[in-house]
């Protein structure tokens, strides 16, 4: 199987009410995890990757990783570029074999966001190409971007309407309280704002900053038209605290495949729990 387009993906769950997690990688090994993880769990899975993550690890490495990863498991596999303002770079990666894009440009004037989308969107799709963008501002910090808490905008439901209708996404990232990194308090999502989204626009809508949303808000944002989840922080954190965990109980450990293999296990268990709190296991 070769790595897909998340617009089949996100449109069956649309039509069967669940939600496929979008987990940010950053190299082999969290990738492999996310992937043992999701064919375990019988989920489809969207892997994605920022700009910054693609500078990282090499845009044509995680080209060649997820191939891999679809040829190994069989389950539905997308390849994301995630939070993405350059349209010359997401370009690249479409060229170089991304199949699902997100163009950033959330934080322009509401006509250069719709301009910038319009763009992509004429590129990707004669690759068959699905994009997602964003309407609202998610607070917190993505990569480099970084957004103030007192500068997130929520999205305007009539506005993400009329957005969809000329732009022609394929998904839209909607905010509705939630934000990039940790929390400092429990989110309080705006679900009567949501409802108001699902009841009028008609393409999958996107949940980003979905690291320490509690799992029943979670669950009732899948309710009221969520398609995809992005987790990314609630990756990093338990990779990064189990290796450092290995090294304070073997201090003179050096061999890479021991001491990020705790840190695999930790991301693993990680993705099957989301994957089940959006009801996308047995869906693979």
């Amino acid at each position: 199987m070769d790595i897909l387009s998340t617009k089949e993906i996100l449109l069956d769950a649309k039509k069967n009410k669940y939600a496929v997690p979008a987990f940010n990688i950053h190299n082999l090994e969290t990738m492999q995890a996310v992937l043992e993880g999701a064919w375990e769990m019988k989920s489809p899975v969207i892997i994605a990757a920022t700009p910054g993550t693609i500078e990282y690890a090499g845009m044509d490495y995680l080209v060649a990783m997820a191939k891999v990863g679809a040829n190994r498991y069989d389950i539905p596999i997308a390849l994301h570029l995630d939070h993405c303002s350059d349209v010359e770079f997401l370009k690249k990666c479409i060229d170089a074999g991304f199949k699902s894009v997100m163009i950033d440009a959330s934080l322009k004037e509401y006509e250069d966001n719709i301009s910038t989308t319009k763009e992509v969107v004429d590129y990707a799709h004669k690759y068959g190409v699905a994009v997602e963008a964003e309407l609202g501002t998610v607070g917190g910090q993505e990569d480099d971007r970084i957004v103030d808490d007192k500068d997130a905008l929520l999205t305007d439901p009539a506005m993400a309407l009329d957005f969809v209708r000329r732009t022609n996404v394929d998904s839209l990232a909607v905010a509705i309280g939630t934000a990039h990194g940790v929390y400092k308090l429990e989110p309080k999502l705006d679900f009567e704002r949501l409802k108001k989204m699902q009841e009028i626009i008609d393409v999958p809508l996107v949940l980003h900053g979905a690291s320490g949303v509690p799992p029943e808000a979670i669950r009732k944002a899948i309710k009221l038209g969520i398609c995809k989840v992005n987790i990314s922080t609630e990756l990093k954190i338990p990779f990064s605290n189990s290796i450092k965990k290995y090294f304070e109980e073997n201090p003179t450990a050096n061999d890479p495949r021991k001491y990020l293999t705790p840190g695999k296990e930790a991301v693993k268990k990680v993705v099957m729990n989301k994957i089940e709190i959006c009801g996308s296991n047995n869906r693979g």
